[in-house]
């Protein structure tokens, strides 16, 4: 995993963590939800992605650029963000 972070660096999580902020508050303004929950969930999600996606044996992703690693980030973040509404809905 450290080699996953060197690889990134702190640029690159910043800007992850701003696409699942971003993401996050699209989902708050879509759902009516509490935006501030949806933007946490959202910003864990787009930082964890490349560390999911390594552990899956998906470095491609890592190695193809920054914005190859952005879009599949929010594309991580979509999916955990339905995944939450589902689990929120059914309650």
């Amino acid at each position: 995993m450290e080699e996953v972070l060197q690889t990134l660096g702190w640029i690159a999580v910043v800007l992850l963590a701003l696409v699942g902020l971003v993401a996050g508050w699209v989902a708050g303004l879509v759902t009516g939800g509490n935006k501030a929950a949806y933007m946490i969930i959202g910003a864990i999600a787009a930082i964890a992605a490349p560390f999911v996606l390594a552990l899956l044996g998906i470095t491609a992703v890592i190695g193809a650029g920054l914005v190859a690693l952005l879009i599949a980030a929010a594309v991580f973040v979509a999916v955990v963000l339905a995944i939450v509404l589902a689990i929120r809905s059914k309650r």
